[in-house]
């Protein structure tokens, strides 16, 4: 599949389907399940600390072009860049003016390939400065940081409840205590 026939597949698919996400990394079709109600509250308070630490940034809901294998495509749970970064783009925006992607691992059986092996690659291979991994199933912080183009040089794994810097041009600190109210 082609990126452009995706995005066609994707919109088409987008209205007559509720509630999928759809991703095509490394040249494979993707489905992410409907996040449920501590997944959307653990975006809320991230966004939240974001609008607070960096009011001229927000916490986009916004689908990215990635470069890499077959021209990739995916959806982070957030896209943190400036307010107006994605103003004129449709569902699939390039990832140029992007901060720092965040995911938050859900509760299924792809979410291990999706968010921990295929999405950091992805995120690397674009340039991405910073991605954020909140891993639910571990009960940690991963901050991947500093993109060589292939992979991230530096992973730093934290457990919920500890205080995270993420690194520049992020600048902010997160106090994950909160975390802990919102895994099973």
């Amino acid at each position: 599949m082609l990126p452009e026939q995706f995005e066609e597949f994707a919109r088409h698919m987008g209205r007559t389907v509720e509630g999928i996400r759809l991703e095509f990394i490394n040249g494979k079709l993707g489905i992410k399940p409907v996040p449920d109600g501590d997944h959307g509250r653990i975006v809320q308070w991230l966004n939240r600390i974001c609008i607070q630490a960096r009011p001229e940034l927000y916490l986009h809901d916004q689908g990215l072009r990635l470069q890499g294998y077959r021209g990739g495509h995916a959806r982070p749970d957030g896209t943190l860049a400036d307010a107006d970064a994605f103003v004129g783009y449709g569902d699939w925006a390039p990832a140029g003016e992007v901060l720092m992607v965040a995911e938050v691992t859900s509760y299924d059986s792809d979410t291990d390939r999706r968010d921990r092996i295929e999405k950091p690659r992805a995120y690397a291979e674009t340039g991405i400065p910073v991605y954020l991994l909140i891993d639910r199933d571990s009960a940690e912080v991963i901050v991947h940081s500093q993109p060589d183009g292939v992979r991230y040089e530096t992973v730093q794994i934290l457990p919920f409840g500890k205080t995270v810097h993420l690194p520049d041009p992020v600048g902010i600190s997160l106090d994950t205590e909160p975390l802990k109210n919102w895994v099973r």
